[in-house]
């Protein structure tokens, strides 16, 4: 979750301390609705320290117990809001858990932070199988100030973030938080500096870290906006995957022009309330972004009161595995190439090309970022392969029609991907040249409930066909197969998700 400000002296009776409690109250019911394990928050807990001479952090710090209550951590970063000294010395104390201290530590260990007057500012920690490292840019706890020459923003903690995640396992997935984003929408000033090539050389240095250390996603707020984007160095040479997150305050900000080439825009969504759910699988990532309308006027604006329910959607759906790879596709080029390979089985997309029309608000084509995975089949009934996982497929999700005047709920918005080819190995061994001829065996794909389908039964629109032979270029939506001689199942699909070669 991100920025949680709430505009003081409006509707103080129900918000206090410049805090967004009835935001909070909604995202907590919904973390504790989906069973997290703990929440991450991006920076601004308030929209000023001090309110009428009293502190505002506490209010953030009671909004908290709802969560507490149900076992759930909460560990928050810093933002522009909360930068002075004096917060620097105050967020440990009423949240110390930052520290790896307390009774709301639910789980996690293995805390660290880059130095003394960064202790529980900036810090990483362990949960199972994750790595989250949370950077601190602002005033610190010895007054030293972000924006002298020696402490500018992130920049000294370039070489504790790359000694953090290179220290990890392979089997570990790694998450990066701060409050500034690499490149902002609205904003301009950064977690480097106050402009987008400010301490080129640290932000690079950084940036590179984080593709050496298999890092897929580096999270902010600030720009009060649903982005993701894929961000480089000044070389093209390393990426790294940017999620700025939506706003959970009274504030929503309009894209404003200005980068410097070095960003691919993926998805993006104005104007909603929104929160993030990460779901780890092992080697596998899902997120999935919700969202809601806030019930007023689209635009850069500020709410007055806060809607009395939230109706979040699920918006979109992204992720990756960490023995899998990711593509990135621009508008128009062709999904061939995308492939993978696990234990001696092959997966690969035969045809397909990226279609999808739509712009962010500045009228940048989006690209997608297709990712794959794999995982053993060992659970599933009459496998013949290992489960294949395709995250990307589906158009980017776009909520403001050309005007900005109208909420696109989320039944509007297709589920649908561009037709493709997927095709499968499989052991020969697993099925019976009867099964093989009559389509018995074939390509599945598991829905919503888990179950194991035909693949083909997922799409939207086509006609259903079975063929017994290789995929031919004039084959239509629908059409699935075999192909014995080199043992692979095939499909031509408009879906996603994991698919697997299975006796259905």
């Amino acid at each position: 979750m991100a920025d949680t400000q709430w505009r003081t002296g409006v509707n103080a009776g129900v918000e206090p301390g410049s805090c967004a409690v009835s935001v909070i109250n909604a995202l907590n019911e919904q973390f504790i609705q989906h069973q997290c394990k703990f929440v991450v928050q991006v920076g601004d807990l308030v929209d000023k320290e001090a309110v009428d001479g009293a502190r505002t952090l506490p209010t953030r710090a009671t909004a908290c117990q709802a969560l507490y209550d149900n076992g759930i951590g909460f560990f928050p970063v810093r933002g522009n809001h909360e930068a002075t000294a004096t917060a620097a010395n105050e967020l440990p104390v009423l949240f110390p858990q930052t520290l790896g201290e307390g009774a709301n530590v639910f789980g996690a260990e293995n805390f660290t932070s880059p130095a003394e007057n960064l202790k529980g500012l900036s810090y990483a920690f362990d949960y199972n199988n994750v790595r989250c490292v949370l950077i601190d840019q602002f005033t610190r706890k010895d007054g030293s100030n972000y924006l002298s020459s020696t402490n500018h923003n992130a920049v000294d903690q370039v070489s504790w973030v790359d000694g953090v995640l290179a220290s990890k396992s392979s089997e570990q997935h790694a998450f990066v938080f701060a409050h500034k984003n690499l490149i902002g929408q609205n904003h301009k000033d950064v977690l480097f500096g106050a402009n987008l090539t400010a301490n080129a050389a640290a932000r690079d240095a950084f940036i590179k870290s984080l593709d050496v250390n298999g890092v897929r996603y580096c999270l902010g707020g600030h720009d009060h906006m649903h982005h993701r984007s894929v961000v480089t160095d000044s070389s093209r040479t390393f990426n790294v995957d940017q999620i700025i997150c939506a706003s959970n305050s009274y504030k929503f900000y309009t894209p404003a022009s200005g980068d410097d080439g070095r960003e691919i825009p993926v998805v993006q969504e104005l104007y909603t309330v929104g929160y993030y759910i990460f779901t780890i699988d092992g080697s596998r990532v899902t997120v999935d972004f919700y969202s809601a309308s806030h019930g007023q006027d689209y635009g850069d604006t500020d709410l007055i009161t806060v809607p009395e329910t939230f109706d979040f959607y699920l918006r979109e759906r992204f992720g990756y595995s960490l023995n899998g790879d990711q593509y990135v596709v621009a508008r128009g080029e062709s999904y061939v190439g995308i492939k993978g390979n696990y234990k001696g089985f092959a997966a690969k997309i035969l045809c397909g090309v990226n279609g999808n029309a739509e712009t962010d608000f500045l009228n940048r084509a989006l690209s997608k970022t297709v990712s794959t995975g794999w995982a053993d089949a060992d659970l599933v009934a009459n496998a013949g392969s290992p489960v294949f996982s395709l995250w990307g497929m589906v158009d980017n999700l776009s909520l403001y029609d050309g005007n900005l005047t109208g909420y696109l709920p989320a039944e509007k918005e297709s589920a649908a991907t561009d037709s493709y080819t997927l095709s499968l190995g499989f052991d020969s061994k697993k099925a019976r040249p009867s099964q093989l001829v009559t389509g018995k065996f074939a390509l599945a794909v598991r829905d919503e409930n888990k179950v194991w389908r035909n693949a083909v039964d997922l799409n939207s629109g086509g006609v259903k066909k079975f063929v017994y032979g290789p995929w031919k270029e004039s084959y239509g939506l629908g059409t699935y197969g075999v192909d014995a001689k080199t043992s692979t199942v095939w499909a031509v699909l408009n879906n996603e998700g994991d698919f697997v070669a299975k006796l259905l």
